[in-house]
């Protein structure tokens, strides 16, 4: 896991560099390049003029969004955003290349790729946003914002986004006119190479994670990962020696931080923390001084501040007016071993994209490399969510909504392989790739 790979720092000769600074000003140099060779090439046609508001969203975003997003170090570019940028351009680039071979226009690939792009990481967020609302509601309505806003460390829905790119790939077809099916089949092994690196974005991320495994690859993600706060919230693991009440689905009322269990030997033993305790304070170091604790994710998410041998924690109990105080006996805590579902479904997708590009030449309509893969690729998802706990059921079934929208995908496959059974045979594309 490696959430954070470096920081791009606030100032670069004196001059800030995002706001309004050196990369609105790089933005406004690429973005006038580019309308002018786009405007050489195709004049201020339709599809030019669809640029501009594009273009001038992304200006918005460098000028406005991307100071909020910096810490007191500066920008932290992560390892999902990073893997995420390396999936599309990697998808990209192998798209235009198998095009160019087939004697087609690459351009037709960039101008796709850039709407697609949009729309699919639009519709990922979404779908991730309404899957987990609870968690984008913050105090103040520009919190709830900017957390919508930080996809870079993660919260993307691989759904969501087929949903948004799939809906610019029929807009832009209907547009330049242009065979949707023969299209689809040309990106298919694209996208599954764009997934296949996005899921290592997962893994650096530490999300999409599989349940308990005794394998010998099982893999421990550290302290305050998404594995270990979810563990810890459905009391699976001890914090700082301490178990609370299982957080669930079930539980909908707010749960006073009662202490449930002690780790028998642990430090919080040793200082006198007894099961049925209840915590009205916390304080030490990561803390912002005392916190009034008032339910179980008061707790937790105080106890998750604090980490590292030797730092001391201060509990004030209902109970009593002094304090009892604790200190760490070892280096922060980390997950239970489990399956590395995301490496999984990242070999899952190359090898998907690899047999695809194999059947490409032996096609016998357009749209049957497209019907391939979102029929195999469901069927596999929805054995992957299996693994995975980071997912509960939805819809009164103990199905996810992964594994719902991986039935209906299926459905929807079948119902697209009958409409190709009815088409003549041949592609109004080359039937296969020419050598180099």
């Amino acid at each position: 896991m490696l959430q954070t790979l470096f920081h791009i720092p606030h100032r670069y000769h004196g001059q800030p560099i995002f706001g309004f600074g050196w990369m609105l000003a790089v933005w406004a140099v690429f973005s006038a390049v580019l309308l002018m060779v786009l405007l050489r090439r195709r004049g201020f046609d339709a599809e030019v003029r669809g640029y501009l508001p594009l273009l001038a969203m992304i200006g918005l975003v460098i000028w406005l969004v991307l100071p909020q997003l910096c810490d007191d170090e500066g920008l932290p570019i992560r390892g999902y955003g990073v893997m995420l940028l390396a999936g599309v351009t990697s998808g990209v680039g192998l798209a235009a290349y198998r095009a160019r071979r087939m004697g087609l226009d690459p351009e037709m690939i960039f101008s796709l790729a850039f709407w697609v792009f949009i729309a699919g990481i639009v519709g990922a967020r979404l779908f991730y946003i309404v899957e987990y609302w609870p968690e984008f509601q913050k105090p103040t309505v520009g919190e709830s914002i900017r957390e919508m806003l930080t996809f870079t460390k993660g919260g993307l829905v691989v759904f969501g986004s087929a949903i948004g790119a799939g809906a610019a790939l029929i807009a832009f077809t209907r547009r330049h006119r242009l065979p949707g099916l023969a299209l689809a089949d040309l990106i298919a092994p694209s996208v599954m190479l764009g997934l296949a690196l996005g899921r290592v974005g997962c893994f650096c991320n530490g999300c999409c994670w599989g349940g308990a495994c005794n394998l010998p690859w099982a893999v421990e993600f550290p302290f305050r990962s998404p594995p270990h706060v979810r563990e810890v919230e459905k009391a699976e693991i001890y914090l700082h020696g301490l178990k609370f009440e299982s957080k669930d689905e079930s539980r909908q009322a707010v749960v006073e931080p009662v202490i449930t269990s002690v780790e028998p030997g642990s430090a919080a033993e040793q200082a006198g923390l007894r099961v049925g305790d209840r915590i009205v304070q916390i304080d030490g170091m990561g803390l912002k001084g005392p916190q009034e604790i008032k339910t179980v994710d008061d707790a937790e998410h105080a106890l998750l501040a604090i980490d590292g041998a030797g730092r001391r924690i201060e509990f004030l109990t209902a109970d009593s007016d002094v304090p009892l105080e604790m200190t760490l006996r070892a280096q922060a805590e980390h997950s239970l071993a489990i399956h590395p579902a995301q490496i999984y479904a990242a070999i899952d997708a190359a090898l998907l994209c690899l047999f695809l590009l194999a059947y490409y030449p032996y096609r016998r309509h357009d749209g049957e490399v497209f019907a391939l893969m979102v029929t195999i690729h469901p069927i596999s998802r929805y054995v992957q969510e299996i693994i995975r706990t980071d997912e509960s059921g939805v819809f009164g079934t103990k199905l996810s909504i992964s594994q719902n929208i991986s039935v209906l995908m299926l459905l929807g496959a079948v119902g697209l392989w009958y409409h190709l059974s009815k088409q003549p045979r041949g592609s109004v594309w080359p039937p296969q790739v020419t050598s180099a």
